[in-house]
Protein backbone atom coordinates (compact mmCIF):
# COMPACT_ATOMS: atom_id res chain seq x y z
CA UNK A 1 0.00 0.00 0.00
CA UNK A 2 2.31 2.75 1.14
CA UNK A 3 5.91 3.54 0.23
CA UNK A 4 6.88 5.94 2.98
CA UNK A 5 5.83 9.42 3.99
CA UNK A 6 3.31 10.95 1.66
CA UNK A 7 2.70 14.49 0.55
CA UNK A 8 2.21 16.94 3.42
CA UNK A 9 -1.07 18.25 1.99
CA UNK A 10 -4.35 16.43 2.38
CA UNK A 11 -6.72 16.14 -0.57
CA UNK A 12 -8.95 18.88 0.87
CA UNK A 13 -5.96 21.18 1.46
CA UNK A 14 -4.67 20.77 -2.09
CA UNK A 15 -8.11 21.36 -3.58
CA UNK A 16 -8.36 24.46 -1.41
CA UNK A 17 -5.11 25.77 -2.90
CA UNK A 18 -6.31 25.23 -6.45
CA UNK A 19 -9.97 26.21 -6.68
CA UNK A 20 -11.69 29.55 -6.25
CA UNK A 21 -13.08 30.21 -2.74
CA UNK A 22 -16.22 28.13 -2.36
CA UNK A 23 -15.60 26.74 -5.82
CA UNK A 24 -15.66 22.98 -5.15
CA UNK A 25 -18.74 20.75 -5.28
CA UNK A 26 -18.37 17.05 -4.45
CA UNK A 27 -19.69 14.34 -6.76
CA UNK A 28 -19.09 11.53 -4.28
CA UNK A 29 -21.67 9.02 -3.09
CA UNK A 30 -21.13 6.60 -0.17
CA UNK A 31 -19.06 3.61 -1.33
CA UNK A 32 -20.26 0.05 -1.08
CA UNK A 33 -18.70 -1.78 1.85
CA UNK A 34 -16.22 -4.60 1.16
CA UNK A 35 -17.08 -8.21 1.77
CA UNK A 36 -14.92 -10.74 3.57
CA UNK A 37 -12.01 -10.02 5.92
CA UNK A 38 -13.18 -8.32 9.14
CA UNK A 39 -9.66 -7.02 9.76
CA UNK A 40 -9.81 -5.16 6.42
CA UNK A 41 -13.20 -3.68 7.30
CA UNK A 42 -11.73 -2.51 10.60
CA UNK A 43 -8.82 -0.88 8.74
CA UNK A 44 -11.29 1.00 6.56
CA UNK A 45 -13.22 2.16 9.62
CA UNK A 46 -10.03 3.46 11.24
CA UNK A 47 -9.01 5.25 8.02
CA UNK A 48 -12.42 6.92 7.83
CA UNK A 49 -12.23 8.03 11.43
CA UNK A 50 -8.67 9.34 11.03
CA UNK A 51 -9.20 11.28 7.79
CA UNK A 52 -12.87 12.18 7.93
CA UNK A 53 -13.22 10.72 4.42
CA UNK A 54 -15.13 7.66 3.29
CA UNK A 55 -12.57 6.57 0.66
CA UNK A 56 -9.04 7.25 -0.56
CA UNK A 57 -10.17 9.71 -3.24
CA UNK A 58 -12.33 12.83 -3.56
CA UNK A 59 -14.03 13.76 -6.82
CA UNK A 60 -16.08 16.73 -7.89
CA UNK A 61 -16.35 19.96 -9.84
CA UNK A 62 -14.01 22.86 -9.12
CA UNK A 63 -13.63 26.37 -10.46
CA UNK A 64 -10.10 27.57 -11.28
CA UNK A 65 -10.21 31.27 -12.07
CA UNK A 66 -13.87 30.77 -12.96
CA UNK A 67 -13.20 27.84 -15.32
CA UNK A 68 -15.02 24.59 -14.45
CA UNK A 69 -12.71 21.60 -14.05
CA UNK A 70 -13.44 18.04 -12.96
CA UNK A 71 -11.17 16.98 -10.08
CA UNK A 72 -9.97 13.60 -8.82
CA UNK A 73 -7.80 13.97 -5.70
CA UNK A 74 -6.21 11.11 -3.77
CA UNK A 75 -5.81 11.10 0.01
CA UNK A 76 -2.60 9.43 1.19
CA UNK A 77 -3.80 9.34 4.80
CA UNK A 78 -6.47 6.84 3.78
CA UNK A 79 -4.59 3.53 3.53
CA UNK A 80 -1.71 5.16 1.65
CA UNK A 81 -4.02 6.43 -1.10
CA UNK A 82 -4.35 2.85 -2.31
CA UNK A 83 -6.98 1.98 -4.91
CA UNK A 84 -9.61 -0.61 -4.15
CA UNK A 85 -12.65 -1.58 -6.20
CA UNK A 86 -14.85 1.09 -4.61
CA UNK A 87 -12.11 3.70 -5.09
CA UNK A 88 -11.75 2.76 -8.74
CA UNK A 89 -15.49 2.94 -9.29
CA UNK A 90 -15.58 6.46 -7.83
CA UNK A 91 -12.72 7.58 -10.08
CA UNK A 92 -14.27 5.95 -13.16
CA UNK A 93 -17.63 7.60 -12.59
CA UNK A 94 -15.96 10.99 -12.18
CA UNK A 95 -14.02 10.56 -15.44
CA UNK A 96 -17.17 9.47 -17.28
CA UNK A 97 -19.10 12.43 -15.91
CA UNK A 98 -16.33 14.82 -16.95
CA UNK A 99 -16.50 13.36 -20.47
CA UNK A 100 -20.28 13.61 -20.64
CA UNK A 101 -20.21 17.23 -19.45
CA UNK A 102 -17.28 18.14 -21.76
CA UNK A 103 -15.08 19.23 -18.85
CA UNK A 104 -11.29 19.31 -18.61
CA UNK A 105 -10.15 16.76 -16.04
CA UNK A 106 -7.43 17.20 -13.43
CA UNK A 107 -6.17 14.15 -11.52
CA UNK A 108 -4.13 14.64 -8.34
CA UNK A 109 -2.89 11.14 -7.48
CA UNK A 110 -0.82 10.21 -4.44
CA UNK A 111 -0.79 6.49 -3.88
CA UNK A 112 1.23 3.44 -3.05
CA UNK A 113 -0.67 1.59 -5.76
CA UNK A 114 -3.56 -0.83 -5.73
CA UNK A 115 -4.99 -2.16 -2.46
CA UNK A 116 -3.28 -5.42 -1.49
CA UNK A 117 -6.24 -6.51 0.65
CA UNK A 118 -8.39 -6.71 -2.49
CA UNK A 119 -5.81 -8.48 -4.62
CA UNK A 120 -6.36 -8.98 -8.33
CA UNK A 121 -9.81 -7.41 -8.33
CA UNK A 122 -8.35 -4.03 -7.35
CA UNK A 123 -5.39 -4.46 -9.68
CA UNK A 124 -7.62 -5.11 -12.68
CA UNK A 125 -9.61 -1.96 -11.93
CA UNK A 126 -6.70 0.01 -13.36
CA UNK A 127 -8.03 -1.16 -16.73
CA UNK A 128 -11.45 0.26 -15.87
CA UNK A 129 -10.04 3.67 -14.99
CA UNK A 130 -7.67 3.71 -17.95
CA UNK A 131 -10.50 2.91 -20.39
CA UNK A 132 -12.51 5.85 -19.04
CA UNK A 133 -9.49 8.17 -19.32
CA UNK A 134 -8.84 7.01 -22.87
CA UNK A 135 -12.46 7.74 -23.83
CA UNK A 136 -12.11 11.22 -22.31
CA UNK A 137 -8.94 11.93 -24.29
CA UNK A 138 -10.35 10.42 -27.49
CA UNK A 139 -12.95 13.19 -27.78
CA UNK A 140 -10.26 15.88 -27.50
CA UNK A 141 -10.84 16.86 -23.86
CA UNK A 142 -7.85 17.85 -21.71
CA UNK A 143 -6.68 15.37 -19.09
CA UNK A 144 -4.01 16.79 -16.79
CA UNK A 145 -2.27 15.00 -13.94
CA UNK A 146 -0.27 16.29 -10.97
CA UNK A 147 1.80 13.48 -9.45
CA UNK A 148 2.33 13.87 -5.70
CA UNK A 149 4.68 12.19 -3.27
CA UNK A 150 4.55 9.21 -3.67
CA UNK A 151 2.75 7.95 -6.79
CA UNK A 152 3.65 4.33 -7.33
CA UNK A 153 2.73 0.96 -8.79
CA UNK A 154 -0.42 0.47 -10.81
CA UNK A 155 -1.53 4.08 -10.35
CA UNK A 156 1.73 5.40 -11.79
CA UNK A 157 1.61 2.82 -14.58
CA UNK A 158 -1.91 3.73 -15.69
CA UNK A 159 -4.11 6.78 -15.10
CA UNK A 160 -1.46 8.66 -13.10
CA UNK A 161 0.83 9.16 -16.10
CA UNK A 162 -1.71 9.27 -18.92
CA UNK A 163 -2.17 13.01 -18.68
CA UNK A 164 -1.65 14.84 -21.93
CA UNK A 165 0.35 17.08 -19.62
CA UNK A 166 1.97 15.48 -16.58
CA UNK A 167 3.01 17.80 -13.76
CA UNK A 168 4.73 16.70 -10.55
CA UNK A 169 5.45 17.82 -7.01
CA UNK A 170 9.11 18.68 -6.32
CA UNK A 171 11.02 15.76 -4.84
CA UNK A 172 8.11 13.36 -5.33
CA UNK A 173 8.93 9.67 -5.52
CA UNK A 174 7.37 8.41 -8.75
CA UNK A 175 7.80 4.91 -10.07
CA UNK A 176 6.51 1.45 -10.73
CA UNK A 177 8.26 -0.61 -8.06
CA UNK A 178 8.34 0.53 -4.44
CA UNK A 179 11.82 0.80 -2.91
CA UNK A 180 11.05 -1.71 -0.15
CA UNK A 181 9.85 -4.27 -2.68
CA UNK A 182 12.92 -3.62 -4.88
CA UNK A 183 15.27 -4.16 -1.94
CA UNK A 184 13.47 -7.36 -0.92
CA UNK A 185 13.60 -8.76 -4.47
CA UNK A 186 17.09 -7.60 -5.44
CA UNK A 187 18.91 -7.45 -2.12
CA UNK A 188 20.16 -3.90 -2.77
CA UNK A 189 18.67 -0.46 -2.34
CA UNK A 190 17.16 1.38 -5.29
CA UNK A 191 19.16 4.59 -5.89
CA UNK A 192 17.10 7.43 -4.42
CA UNK A 193 17.26 9.71 -7.46
CA UNK A 194 15.98 7.10 -9.94
CA UNK A 195 12.35 7.69 -9.03
CA UNK A 196 12.61 11.41 -8.33
CA UNK A 197 10.26 13.84 -10.14
CA UNK A 198 13.18 15.97 -11.28
CA UNK A 199 14.95 12.94 -12.77
CA UNK A 200 11.86 12.05 -14.79
CA UNK A 201 11.53 15.64 -15.99
CA UNK A 202 15.13 15.61 -17.23
CA UNK A 203 14.22 12.58 -19.35
CA UNK A 204 11.12 14.14 -20.83
CA UNK A 205 8.66 12.00 -18.84
CA UNK A 206 7.25 14.87 -16.76
CA UNK A 207 6.20 18.19 -18.31
CA UNK A 208 6.78 20.46 -15.31
CA UNK A 209 7.90 20.12 -11.70
CA UNK A 210 5.97 22.70 -9.72
CA UNK A 211 5.30 23.27 -5.99
CA UNK A 212 1.67 22.94 -4.88
CA UNK A 213 1.57 26.66 -4.06
CA UNK A 214 2.37 27.50 -7.71
CA UNK A 215 0.16 24.89 -9.31
CA UNK A 216 -2.98 27.04 -9.46
CA UNK A 217 -1.27 29.67 -11.63
CA UNK A 218 0.22 27.01 -13.93
CA UNK A 219 -3.22 25.43 -14.31
CA UNK A 220 -4.83 28.81 -14.89
CA UNK A 221 -2.47 29.61 -17.76
CA UNK A 222 -2.70 26.09 -19.18
CA UNK A 223 -6.49 26.13 -19.15
CA UNK A 224 -6.48 29.62 -20.65
CA UNK A 225 -4.42 28.39 -23.62
CA UNK A 226 -6.48 25.23 -24.06
CA UNK A 227 -9.71 27.17 -23.68
CA UNK A 228 -8.84 29.92 -26.17
CA UNK A 229 -11.31 30.09 -29.04
CA UNK A 230 -9.43 30.68 -32.31
CA UNK A 231 -10.57 33.63 -34.45
CA UNK A 232 -12.98 32.72 -37.26
CA UNK A 233 -11.67 31.83 -40.71
CA UNK A 234 -11.62 34.73 -43.13
CA UNK A 235 -11.29 35.21 -46.89
CA UNK A 236 -8.11 37.13 -46.15
CA UNK A 237 -6.64 34.03 -44.52
CA UNK A 238 -7.30 31.99 -47.65
CA UNK A 239 -5.95 34.77 -49.84
CA UNK A 240 -2.72 34.74 -47.83
CA UNK A 241 -1.77 31.34 -49.21
CA UNK A 242 0.30 30.68 -52.27
CA UNK A 243 3.88 30.36 -53.44
CA UNK A 244 6.94 31.44 -51.55
CA UNK A 245 7.51 35.14 -51.19
CA UNK A 246 9.59 37.74 -49.42
CA UNK A 247 7.85 40.43 -47.42
CA UNK A 248 7.66 43.79 -49.16
CA UNK A 249 10.11 45.39 -46.74
CA UNK A 250 13.29 47.10 -47.74
CA UNK A 251 15.96 44.47 -47.13
CA UNK A 252 18.94 42.77 -48.71
CA UNK A 253 17.19 40.19 -50.94
CA UNK A 254 20.25 37.97 -51.31
CA UNK A 255 22.47 38.26 -48.24
CA UNK A 256 25.85 36.60 -48.43
CA UNK A 257 25.41 33.02 -47.22
CA UNK A 258 28.60 32.92 -45.17
CA UNK A 259 27.74 36.28 -43.67
CA UNK A 260 24.33 34.87 -42.68
CA UNK A 261 25.94 31.84 -41.04
CA UNK A 262 28.10 34.11 -38.94
CA UNK A 263 25.16 36.36 -38.05
CA UNK A 264 23.10 33.41 -36.80
CA UNK A 265 25.90 32.54 -34.40
CA UNK A 266 25.84 35.90 -32.65
CA UNK A 267 25.23 35.30 -28.91
CA UNK A 268 22.84 38.27 -28.76
CA UNK A 269 20.61 37.00 -31.55
CA UNK A 270 17.02 36.31 -30.36
CA UNK A 271 16.33 32.61 -29.95
CA UNK A 272 13.22 30.52 -29.49
CA UNK A 273 12.55 31.56 -25.91
CA UNK A 274 12.86 35.25 -26.69
CA UNK A 275 10.66 34.91 -29.76
CA UNK A 276 7.93 33.28 -27.66
CA UNK A 277 8.20 35.77 -24.82
CA UNK A 278 7.89 38.69 -27.24
CA UNK A 279 5.07 37.29 -29.40
CA UNK A 280 2.86 34.99 -27.30
CA UNK A 281 -0.35 36.40 -25.85
CA UNK A 282 -0.28 33.57 -23.29
CA UNK A 283 2.67 31.26 -22.61
CA UNK A 284 3.22 28.10 -20.57
CA UNK A 285 6.82 26.91 -20.76
CA UNK A 286 7.07 23.17 -20.17
CA UNK A 287 10.05 21.16 -18.99
CA UNK A 288 12.21 19.37 -21.53
CA UNK A 289 15.20 17.01 -21.38
CA UNK A 290 18.19 18.86 -19.99
CA UNK A 291 16.02 21.49 -18.29
CA UNK A 292 16.48 25.19 -19.00
CA UNK A 293 20.06 24.51 -20.07
CA UNK A 294 19.01 21.96 -22.67
CA UNK A 295 18.50 22.30 -26.40
CA UNK A 296 14.72 21.86 -26.54
CA UNK A 297 11.98 24.36 -25.74
CA UNK A 298 8.43 23.07 -25.27
CA UNK A 299 5.48 25.36 -24.67
CA UNK A 300 1.76 25.86 -24.86
CA UNK A 301 1.09 29.31 -26.27
CA UNK A 302 -1.46 31.57 -27.84
CA UNK A 303 0.04 32.97 -31.05
CA UNK A 304 -1.95 35.24 -33.33
CA UNK A 305 -5.03 34.54 -31.24
CA UNK A 306 -4.72 30.76 -31.71
CA UNK A 307 -3.78 28.13 -29.12
CA UNK A 308 -0.76 26.14 -30.32
CA UNK A 309 1.86 23.74 -29.07
CA UNK A 310 5.46 24.78 -29.73
CA UNK A 311 8.61 22.68 -29.90
CA UNK A 312 11.75 24.62 -30.67
CA UNK A 313 15.50 24.41 -30.51
CA UNK A 314 17.22 26.86 -28.19
CA UNK A 315 20.14 28.35 -30.08
CA UNK A 316 23.65 27.62 -28.96
CA UNK A 317 26.22 30.10 -27.82
CA UNK A 318 29.99 29.79 -27.78
CA UNK A 319 29.90 29.61 -23.98
CA UNK A 320 27.22 26.94 -23.73
CA UNK A 321 26.88 24.20 -26.29
CA UNK A 322 23.47 22.57 -26.47
CA UNK A 323 23.57 19.43 -28.62
CA UNK A 324 20.18 18.15 -29.76
CA UNK A 325 19.85 14.71 -28.16
CA UNK A 326 17.87 11.52 -28.73
CA UNK A 327 15.86 12.39 -25.61
CA UNK A 328 15.01 15.78 -27.16
CA UNK A 329 13.76 14.07 -30.31
CA UNK A 330 11.60 11.69 -28.28
CA UNK A 331 10.13 14.73 -26.52
CA UNK A 332 9.40 16.31 -29.91
CA UNK A 333 7.44 13.24 -30.96
CA UNK A 334 5.55 13.16 -27.67
CA UNK A 335 4.69 16.84 -28.10
CA UNK A 336 3.50 16.27 -31.66
CA UNK A 337 1.17 13.52 -30.51
CA UNK A 338 -0.09 15.81 -27.74
CA UNK A 339 -0.87 18.54 -30.27
CA UNK A 340 -2.86 16.04 -32.30
CA UNK A 341 -4.78 14.78 -29.25
CA UNK A 342 -5.73 18.32 -28.24
CA UNK A 343 -6.45 19.44 -31.80
CA UNK A 344 -3.79 22.16 -31.66
CA UNK A 345 -1.52 23.33 -34.48
CA UNK A 346 2.11 22.37 -33.93
CA UNK A 347 4.74 25.09 -34.42
CA UNK A 348 8.34 23.89 -34.72
CA UNK A 349 11.23 26.35 -34.41
CA UNK A 350 14.56 25.33 -35.92
CA UNK A 351 17.76 26.90 -34.60
CA UNK A 352 20.50 24.34 -34.02
CA UNK A 353 24.12 23.65 -34.81
CA UNK A 354 23.15 20.00 -35.11
CA UNK A 355 22.31 16.77 -33.34
CA UNK A 356 24.58 15.35 -30.68
CA UNK A 357 27.66 13.65 -32.13
CA UNK A 358 29.01 11.13 -29.62
CA UNK A 359 29.29 7.44 -28.90
CA UNK A 360 26.45 7.78 -26.38
CA UNK A 361 24.25 9.44 -29.01
CA UNK A 362 24.83 6.48 -31.31
CA UNK A 363 23.90 4.07 -28.52
CA UNK A 364 20.82 6.17 -27.76
CA UNK A 365 19.73 5.72 -31.37
CA UNK A 366 19.78 9.37 -32.38
CA UNK A 367 19.57 8.59 -36.10
CA UNK A 368 16.57 6.34 -35.49
CA UNK A 369 14.92 9.11 -33.45
CA UNK A 370 15.45 11.59 -36.30
CA UNK A 371 13.75 9.15 -38.67
CA UNK A 372 10.83 8.68 -36.28
CA UNK A 373 10.47 12.46 -35.91
CA UNK A 374 10.21 12.79 -39.69
CA UNK A 375 7.50 10.15 -39.97
CA UNK A 376 5.59 11.49 -36.97
CA UNK A 377 5.43 15.04 -38.32
CA UNK A 378 4.68 13.93 -41.86
CA UNK A 379 1.71 11.87 -40.65
CA UNK A 380 0.40 14.37 -38.10
CA UNK A 381 -3.24 15.28 -38.77
CA UNK A 382 -3.05 18.62 -37.03
CA UNK A 383 -1.57 21.65 -38.90
CA UNK A 384 2.22 21.97 -38.71
CA UNK A 385 4.09 25.24 -39.19
CA UNK A 386 7.90 25.25 -39.28
CA UNK A 387 9.94 28.36 -38.47
CA UNK A 388 13.60 28.35 -39.55
CA UNK A 389 14.84 30.96 -37.09
CA UNK A 390 18.61 30.77 -37.50
CA UNK A 391 21.04 27.87 -37.69
CA UNK A 392 19.76 24.82 -39.53
CA UNK A 393 22.45 22.20 -39.39
CA UNK A 394 22.10 18.51 -40.20
CA UNK A 395 19.59 15.94 -39.06
CA UNK A 396 18.84 17.87 -35.88
CA UNK A 397 17.31 20.61 -38.04
CA UNK A 398 15.74 18.27 -40.59
CA UNK A 399 13.78 16.44 -37.86
CA UNK A 400 11.65 19.54 -37.18
CA UNK A 401 11.09 20.65 -40.78
CA UNK A 402 8.25 18.46 -42.13
CA UNK A 403 5.37 20.94 -42.22
CA UNK A 404 2.44 22.33 -44.14
CA UNK A 405 4.17 25.69 -44.39
CA UNK A 406 7.61 27.04 -43.48
CA UNK A 407 8.80 30.52 -42.57
CA UNK A 408 12.44 31.58 -42.47
CA UNK A 409 14.28 34.53 -41.02
CA UNK A 410 16.25 36.49 -43.61
CA UNK A 411 19.61 35.13 -42.47
CA UNK A 412 18.43 31.61 -41.59
CA UNK A 413 20.10 28.71 -43.36
CA UNK A 414 19.86 24.95 -43.75
CA UNK A 415 22.71 22.58 -44.63
CA UNK A 416 23.61 18.90 -44.17
CA UNK A 417 26.58 20.03 -42.07
CA UNK A 418 27.94 23.35 -40.83
CA UNK A 419 30.01 24.88 -43.66
CA UNK A 420 33.22 24.05 -41.79
CA UNK A 421 32.23 20.37 -41.74
CA UNK A 422 31.38 20.39 -45.43
CA UNK A 423 34.75 21.95 -46.14
CA UNK A 424 36.49 19.22 -44.16
CA UNK A 425 34.76 16.55 -46.30
CA UNK A 426 35.26 18.20 -49.69
CA UNK A 427 38.67 19.86 -49.19
CA UNK A 428 40.04 18.01 -46.15
CA UNK A 429 40.35 21.31 -44.30
CA UNK A 430 38.10 24.01 -42.89
CA UNK A 431 39.49 26.82 -44.98
CA UNK A 432 36.78 26.67 -47.67
CA UNK A 433 33.75 27.07 -45.39
CA UNK A 434 32.74 30.44 -46.85
CA UNK A 435 33.11 29.19 -50.40
CA UNK A 436 30.93 26.13 -49.76
CA UNK A 437 28.29 28.14 -47.89
CA UNK A 438 27.89 30.31 -50.99
CA UNK A 439 27.89 27.36 -53.38
CA UNK A 440 25.48 25.02 -51.58
CA UNK A 441 22.36 27.21 -51.71
CA UNK A 442 21.84 27.12 -47.96
CA UNK A 443 20.33 30.59 -47.49
CA UNK A 444 16.64 31.36 -46.85
CA UNK A 445 16.02 32.74 -50.35
CA UNK A 446 17.64 29.74 -52.01
CA UNK A 447 15.53 27.45 -49.81
CA UNK A 448 12.43 29.27 -51.03
CA UNK A 449 13.48 28.58 -54.62
CA UNK A 450 13.58 24.81 -53.99
CA UNK A 451 10.26 24.74 -52.17
CA UNK A 452 11.15 24.42 -48.49
CA UNK A 453 10.42 28.00 -47.42
CA UNK A 454 7.10 29.72 -48.15
CA UNK A 455 7.92 33.12 -46.68
CA UNK A 456 11.15 34.92 -45.84
CA UNK A 457 10.85 37.35 -42.94
CA UNK A 458 13.44 40.12 -43.36
CA UNK A 459 16.10 41.13 -40.87
CA UNK A 460 16.90 44.85 -41.04
CA UNK A 461 19.79 44.25 -41.21
CA UNK A 462 20.15 41.70 -38.43
CA UNK A 463 17.73 40.27 -35.85
CA UNK A 464 20.35 40.81 -33.15
CA UNK A 465 20.31 44.55 -33.85
CA UNK A 466 16.51 44.89 -33.86
CA UNK A 467 15.20 42.03 -31.69
CA UNK A 468 11.87 43.64 -30.80
CA UNK A 469 10.99 44.65 -34.37
CA UNK A 470 12.18 41.37 -35.83
CA UNK A 471 10.20 39.28 -33.33
CA UNK A 472 7.12 41.40 -34.07
CA UNK A 473 7.50 40.74 -37.83
CA UNK A 474 8.04 37.04 -37.26
CA UNK A 475 5.10 36.88 -34.86
CA UNK A 476 2.84 38.53 -37.43
CA UNK A 477 4.01 36.08 -40.10
CA UNK A 478 3.32 33.14 -37.77
CA UNK A 479 -0.18 34.44 -37.08
CA UNK A 480 -0.93 34.86 -40.79
CA UNK A 481 0.39 31.39 -41.60
CA UNK A 482 -1.70 29.81 -38.83
CA UNK A 483 -4.78 31.61 -40.16
CA UNK A 484 -4.11 30.20 -43.63
CA UNK A 485 -3.71 26.67 -42.30
CA UNK A 486 -6.88 26.94 -40.23
CA UNK A 487 -8.83 28.11 -43.29
CA UNK A 488 -7.98 24.91 -45.17
CA UNK A 489 -9.84 21.65 -44.63
CA UNK A 490 -7.93 18.70 -43.25
CA UNK A 491 -8.25 16.55 -46.37
CA UNK A 492 -6.98 19.32 -48.66
CA UNK A 493 -4.22 20.25 -46.23
CA UNK A 494 -2.89 16.70 -45.91
CA UNK A 495 -2.98 16.22 -49.68
CA UNK A 496 -1.09 19.47 -50.15
CA UNK A 497 1.46 18.40 -47.53
CA UNK A 498 2.12 15.18 -49.42
CA UNK A 499 2.51 17.07 -52.71
CA UNK A 500 4.79 19.61 -51.06
CA UNK A 501 7.23 17.03 -49.78
CA UNK A 502 7.11 15.04 -53.00
CA UNK A 503 8.51 18.03 -54.89
CA UNK A 504 10.97 19.44 -52.37
CA UNK A 505 14.30 20.29 -53.96
CA UNK A 506 12.82 20.97 -57.40
CA UNK A 507 13.81 24.50 -58.33
CA UNK A 508 11.09 24.55 -61.00
CA UNK A 509 8.38 23.63 -58.54
CA UNK A 510 5.97 26.50 -59.20
CA UNK A 511 3.25 26.76 -56.54
CA UNK A 512 3.23 23.43 -54.71
CA UNK A 513 2.02 24.58 -51.33
CA UNK A 514 -1.62 24.14 -52.24
CA UNK A 515 -2.43 26.17 -49.14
Amino acid sequence: MGTGAGTSLTAHQLIGLLVDPGGFRSWDEPPAGPLGDPDYRASLDRARERTGLDEAVLTGLGLIDGRPVALVASEFGFLGGSIGVATAERITRAVERATAERLPLLALPVSGGTRMQEGSAAFLCMLRITAAVQAHRAVGLPYLTYLRNPTMGGVFASWGTLGQLVFAEPGARLGFLGPRVYEELRGVELPADVQRAETLAERGLVDAVVPPQELRELLRRTLTVLGTTPPPHTDAARAGTGPAHVEEVEADEHPDAWGSVRRTRRPDRPGTRELLRRTAEELVLLDAPGGRGGALVRALAVLGGRPVLVVGQQRQSPEHERPFTAADLRAVRRSARLAEQLGLPLVTVVDTAGAELSAQAELDGIAVEIAHCLTTLLALRTPVLAVLLGQGSGGGALALLPADRALAAGHAWLAPLPPEGASAIVHRDGEHAAELARAQGIGAHQLAEVGLVDQVVPELPDAAEEPEAFCARMGAAIGTALDALAATGETDRLAARAARHRRLGDAQRGDTSGL
